[in-house]
């Protein structure tokens, strides 16, 4: 039977913005790869896997076609990692059935007519066969932060489930320092540079094609320094962090995630956070990940702006799209800042920013959207990317949802 693969987004969905405002869930970044690519992967498919998208972000990333020749959709969430048994319980599913792990749904098979339905309509799991998972081994996230909580695991998975073989060869990369070789994986046309240190003894270390590892730099494993990215000189990247493509990253990172193209060229600190595309952090710019009477971090409702005990003590900056700090900032403990906004102050800006926000101090103004705009295009250009008609649209479209 011929099965195309589709992935879904659920109720969960919320739960991951602002970062899912300017992208499909399972385009969100944990570990080396994306929650997509690591179906990609586990379902051995040469095609990247797509699904429906919300109206605002077609244009900019490839919506889900049903060929001609295909008999059934096989459809997936991405929230679930895809474990061998997963996918294994997946690829036995009849059609009308779904794999249930405490009432979530994992995947199920639709006849035609039935994913049609659930393009147009939204996914409807009353009318299926539920199949459940057994709880051993499941990983599932649900939050934002699990991101960054998860990362380092998901650093070791994904070598292993892209066959990644270690490199091994510490010579070629004279003057450096590599503990456990072994556990170090260097892809074809990475730059290591004299003086630099990858301490592998307590988790892999992945670097991408292409990424350059400038002097005197020490990176900490389970870390990934991600396809044509940049460490500056004398960075410190401690455990669990995941550097992007095409970023440029300096100063002291712990446990936290870049994706692509975004830049912490600077001295400053970022730890337990996240990060999207397009940010820039200015020099000494520092999160604060613990509140100084150490109870748990508070984080705002991404609708209602609201705050809600995560239930986590470490926990230090969520940052959309686009958004950028001045030198000097302070982001404090558990802080939510959205799409395009532009914070620069000399004390705390407030932990709830909503996006297209211009922020100076406790002062919180609207951004204009042409303004935003013209910066966004100069910056994409620097790296040679086109802002699109498709991505001005996505933009205008979160700009009007905005309410300050």
């Amino acid at each position: 039977m011929s099965i195309q693969y589709c992935l879904f987004e659920d109720e969960f969905l919320e739960n991951f913005h602002p970062l899912t405002l300017t992208r499909p869930l399972y385009d969100l970044r944990i570990g080396i790869f994306t929650l997509g690519e690591k179906w990609k992967h586990s379902l051995n498919e040469k095609e990247e896997l797509c699904g429906p998208l919300r109206e605002h972000l077609k244009g900019v990333f490839p919506e889900f076609e049903l060929e001609k020749n295909s008999e059934a959709v096989l459809w997936i969430n991405p929230r679930f990692i895809p474990t061998a048994e997963i996918t294994d319980l997946s690829g036995k599913l009849k059609i009308g059935e779904g794999l249930f792990y405490e009432g979530q749904l994992i995947s199920a098979l639709l006849d035609i007519p039935t994913h049609k339905k659930w393009v147009k309509s939204g996914v409807n799991k009353s009318k299926l066969k539920e199949k459940e998972l057994p709880a051993d081994g499941t990983t599932i996230v649900k939050n934002i932060w699990e991101l960054f909580q998860l990362n380092g695991d998901q650093i070791d998975y994904d070598i292993k489930l892209s066959g990644k073989i270690a490199y091994g060869k510490e010579d070629i990369f004279p003057h450096t320092i590599f503990t456990c070789p072994d556990n170090i994986y260097i892809e074809e046309g990475a730059k290591i540079e004299p003086g630099s240190m990858l301490l592998a003894d307590n988790g892999p270390i992945y670097i991408g094609k292409h990424a350059h590892i400038m002097a005197n730099s020490i990176i900490r494993g389970p870390s990934a320094i991600c396809e044509k990215s940049v460490v500056k000189m004398g960075a410190k990247i401690y455990e669990e962090t995941t550097i992007g493509p095409v970023c440029k990253v300096g100063g002291e990172i712990s446990n936290s995630i870049f994706h692509s193209y975004s830049n912490k060229a600077h001295d400053g600190f970022a730890g337990n956070s996240v990060f999207g595309q397009w940010c820039n952090l200015g020099a000494d710019t520092n999160t604060s990940n613990l509140k100084n009477n150490y109870s748990s971090v508070k984080v705002s409702d991404w609708k209602t702006g609201k705050d809600t005990d995560s239930g986590q003590q470490f926990i230090g900056t969520i940052m959309g799209d686009h958004s950028k700090t001045g030198i000097n900032s302070m982001l404090n403990t558990g802080t939510l800042c959205g799409v395009c906004c532009n914070l620069f102050s000399d004390g705390y800006p407030p932990k709830f920013v909503p996006s297209f926000s211009w922020v100076s101090g406790q002062n919180i103004v609207p951004y204009h959207f042409d303004k935003a705009i013209e910066a966004m295009e100069r910056m994409m250009a620097r790296r040679k990317v086109t802002l699109t008609p498709a991505y001005k649209n996505m933009m205008k479209a979160i700009f009007d949802s905005t309410s300050f």
